[in-house]
């Protein structure tokens, strides 16, 4: 299931940077964290970045959202609030994370009340 997680949580932060048009460094820096402390292999990260170099934002999500129901529910309620926790790290919320997060929240079957607890409660989730 790790592979799961870790891919499922990369395509989601693959859209999430990149949903408000500006890929800062602060994002790409956290990307890079999140990979080590999830110990991300290079084969899956090789495999993450080949696919969204080919496929369109909708496959992106598919795939993400995929990848995160084959995951238990901890799992699921720890990759969201990561990328909660991501959607701050520039200091502005873009309205198109938080569709993205609420959206992605829902269909997972998580309450996003549990996400921003869960990601307060762990400040070093990256």
């Amino acid at each position: 299931m790790e592979r799961h997680y870790q891919l499922g949580l990369l395509y989601l932060i693959h859209l999430l940077i990149s949903a408000d048009g500006i890929t800062e460094q602060a994002e790409l820096d956290a990307l890079h964290k999140i990979r080590s402390g999830e110990k991300i292999p290079e084969s899956t990260f090789m495999e993450y970045e080949s696919f969204t170099s080919v496929k369109s934002e909708k496959e992106i999500y598919q795939h993400g959202i995929k990848h995160l129901g084959l995951c238990s529910d901890l799992e699921k309620l720890k990759a969201f609030a990561t990328l909660y926790r991501l959607s701050e790290i520039d200091g502005r919320v873009h309205v198109k994370e938080i569709r993205l997060l609420l959206y992605s929240v829902k269909r997972a079957g998580i309450e996003f009340n549990q996400v921003v607890d869960f990601a307060k409660s762990n400040p070093s989730l990256f």
